[in-house]
């Protein structure tokens, strides 16, 4: 055979495995971006704004959202991110009806969690429509947050039940990103400075040598000092709650973005870079429920940590010039997630996107199940992939 031939096949081969590369990719979102599209459109038809789904209950019944769920601003925000994603009328219609029912919540001060129930519905909402009354609404949301700020410990409280003095929860990083809009939206520096001294307060007392979190750290009011250490819904108290290193991840990572602060992106990729070198992590890159557990490898996994880390991740990438690794690390978590073993099929798995999370091991709650906010980081992550591959 003549050398030319030989390389003319050998460009071809290659040519060809490039571009079935490139179908692969394409396959697998597209077919995601459809499920997504078709299960929400399902799921907000099944559902009543009033009672919108968290997850499954053992016995196979829903377990639905009461108003003042901290997840029930998850399903509207699917909905809003799944308009986004899809560009189908029909469900921004739907995410609407599914956001004004949450009005009310504005006033509530008896969580942090405000930024999930109404940063990811009403601030969506406004981010995709202008509306000025959402904006209204997200406001008075703000101003009930920082009502939880004690300026001894620095922080927002967590919890008010239970034994602790002040808790703190690493899962309230998140709700920080709400604050920081709130700054920009109303130019009042008050809300920014109340978010950053959190994530200063955390950074500071929640993480161990090897940038594993702790979920809960209780201070004292007086001294502002941390008094106890440990787990609510982790394996145990020095364990690592594979969704609690998650929120860790994504909740620097977010501070980076408002802050430029190069302490939250060291943070971010120190965390970053122990989920991404775990032993323990299975080959599909979805965690165990805690990193600890103690019967891996036969462990329930956690759908919901893999699609939050995979989002921060996707973030993550963008802030540093050897974010390559942190990108194609989401990649695969977006791949196997985006697999018949954790998507489930339009009209299965009662309209919810993703099977195998795990909400509270510990207190026997929500176990190998759907739940809501799984698939709300899911679609975001779908949507941050999209924008970055400019599919």
């Amino acid at each position: 055979m003549k050398m030319s031939t030989i390389r003319n096949c050998t460009l071809f081969l290659f040519a060809f495995f490039i571009i079935s590369c490139q179908q692969t990719d394409e396959n697998w979102f597209d077919n995601a971006s459809k499920t997504v599209d078709r299960q929400l459109s399902l799921a907000s038809e099944h559902y009543t704004p009033e009672n919108n789904p968290r997850s499954i209950y053992p016995d196979g019944t829903v377990r639905l959202c009461h108003l003042k769920d901290w997840t029930v601003g998850f399903f509207p925000g699917s909905l809003w991110y799944a308009y986004e994603l899809t560009g189908n009328a029909s469900l921004k219609e739907q995410a609407v009806k599914y956001t004004e029912v949450l009005d009310s919540i504005k006033y509530w001060t008896h969580t942090h969690d405000l930024g999930f129930m109404l940063y990811c519905s009403y601030g969506n909402a406004y981010r995709l429509t202008k509306n000025e009354s959402y904006k209204n609404v997200l406001k008075t949301g703000a101003r009930s947050l920082i009502s939880r700020y004690n300026s001894n410990v620095q922080s927002i409280r967590s919890w008010d039940f239970g034994e602790w003095q002040f808790p703190v929860i690493v899962d309230n990083m998140m709700n920080l990103e709400y604050l920081m809009w709130t700054a920009e939206a109303t130019h009042d520096k008050v809300y920014s400075e109340i978010a950053v001294n959190h994530a200063n307060t955390t950074l500071a007392n929640h993480f161990r040598d090897d940038f594993s979190s702790y979920h809960v750290v209780s201070y004292d009011t007086l001294s502002g000092k941390p008094i106890e250490k440990g787990t609510h819904q982790g394996y145990s108290d020095e364990s690592s709650w594979a969704r609690g290193q998650a929120w860790g991840l994504y909740g620097y990572t977010m501070m980076y973005r408002f802050t430029k602060d190069p302490a939250y992106l060291q943070m971010a990729e120190n965390i970053a870079k122990l989920i991404m070198s775990l032993e323990t992590m299975p080959d599909d890159k979805i965690p165990y429920w805690d990193y600890n557990a103690p019967d891996i490898p036969n462990a329930p996994r956690d759908a919901s940590a893999a699609a939050i880390t995979a989002s921060a991740l996707l973030e993550l990438s963008e802030f540093t010039k050897n974010g390559q690794p942190y990108f194609d690390y989401a990649e695969s978590v977006l791949m196997s997630l985006s697999s018949p073993e954790y998507l489930a099929n339009p009209g299965e798995n009662e309209f919810f996107l993703l099977k195998h999370s795990v909400g509270a091991l510990p207190n026997n709650s929500e176990i190998d199940t759907p739940i809501n906010y799984a698939d709300y980081y899911y679609i975001e992550s779908l949507l941050r992939y999209k924008n970055l591959k400019k599919i």
